[in-house]
């Protein structure tokens, strides 16, 4: 019998990543931004990968055959509908912008062109942006490489299915470690991208293989697993805040050990993540993930604006990064919290509104399936 228990803590601690991806894009003036951990907090996209291996494998690994239209509509709605709703605000903002340059107001890169470029409207739309040196890999709402690399994952794992259990879990290693040789060899064999989400994905479905395992041997106790959560957040600090020369691998095991001790749901840690506030980050954690940027973009524009009209450096440029200073550090980290709630309100409204929209969507056009295949009597 398929196994459809819900891994709450691992569904809280997507939400929290996703908070951290948004505080890596957020530049402040001494604010907490600032912080090394959330300097490398991109990281947290191998968490993703990771942890969507882990569920693809809880859902469909154990089975013996893969309905594979019905995994590429489901798949394919839970990510396109938001993906795509994006990538028309980036596309309208770029038509903003292209106002603006009439009118004398400059940004960081003319209109349209580049990464932004309307060639780049179609590989997005396909979900390839990130899989070919031939494209710019992160197109218009930058964050939507993890959703390209993701999807065309999800494709090669069902064809996985096609094989025997013990040949999908060969199958699987021989890709993971595929992945994190070409990464670590720096070949140009794949994308960058590609070669991380192929290695994260796969070694989170091994993961789930080992936990599934695990789970039906030992049953650790409350104060084992809270002690084991506790050394796994300490690890995730020290590996984010390390100098290690292959960071992205040292997280890629770092995150698999920790998924696969929050999945057990028994630990302090798991019982404050089942919270309703961490929950429903989780929920939200897809639209926090997606809709950040178009959120900084226009607070970013806003200092810009004030910048140019007052000639006070609240907008400076320090380095390749734009910064944003009210002058006051309590002020500025102030302001991070006000992005953060706005980012989470406006994500809010995606999640009802674009997200359940599409995935229902996509449950209706698999009952018309369903109901089409059954015989006329």
């Amino acid at each position: 019998m398929q196994d459809v228990r819900r891994y709450h803590a691992l569904d809280s601690l997507r939400g929290i990543c996703a908070i951290a991806v948004v505080l890596y894009h957020t530049h402040l003036v001494g604010s907490i931004t600032d912080w090394t951990f959330f300097a490398n907090a991109d990281l947290f996209v191998e968490f993703f990968f990771v942890l969507s291996g882990f569920v693809m494998a809880h859902a469909y690994g154990s089975k013996r055959h893969l309905d594979f239209s019905h995994f590429l509509v489901s798949r394919t709605f839970r990510l396109l509908p938001l993906h795509a709703f994006m990538l028309a605000v980036f596309i309208a903002l770029e038509f903003l912008k292209f106002a603006a340059y009439k009118q004398g107001f400059g940004f960081n890169q003319t209109p349209f062109t580049g990464m932004y470029a309307p060639s780049q409207i179609l590989p997005n739309l396909l979900l390839l942006q990130s899989w070919t040196p031939l494209t710019e890999n992160l197109s218009f709402n930058t964050p939507a490489w993890s959703i390209s690399i993701e999807y065309w994952t999800y494709m090669v794992f069902a064809a996985t299915m096609l094989m025997a259990s013990s040949g999908r879990y060969l199958l699987w290693t021989v890709i993971a470690l595929a992945g994190f040789t070409l990464l670590y060899s720096q070949a140009d064999v794949l994308t960058v991208y590609a070669q991380k989400g192929l290695g994260c994905f796969f070694a989170g479905a091994l993961a789930y293989a080992f936990f599934n395992r695990l789970r039906h041997w030992v049953a650790p106790g409350f104060v084992l697993l809270s002690v084991l959560e506790a050394l796994a957040a300490i690890a995730i600090w020290a590996v984010l805040t390390s100098e290690l020369q292959q960071k992205v691998l040292a997280a890629s095991a770092v995150f698999c050990v920790t998924i696969v001790l929050f999945a057990f749901d028994g630990g302090a840690l798991s019982r404050m993540l089942k919270h309703e506030f961490f929950a429903r980050l989780g929920r939200l954690s897809y639209s926090i993930y997606l809709t950040h940027l178009a959120v900084l973009f226009f607070v970013i524009s806003a200092f810009m604006v004030v910048q140019k009209k007052t000639g006070a450096e609240v907008a400076p440029m320090l380095g390749d990064i734009r910064y944003l200073d009210t002058g006051h550090v309590w002020l500025n980290n102030l302001m991070v919290l006000l992005i953060l709630l706005v980012v989470v309100s406006i994500s809010s409204a995606t999640y009802h509104y674009v997200e359940l929209k599409g995935q229902g969507l996509g449950r209706q056009l698999l009952r018309r399936r369903d109901k089409a295949a059954i015989p006329v009597r």
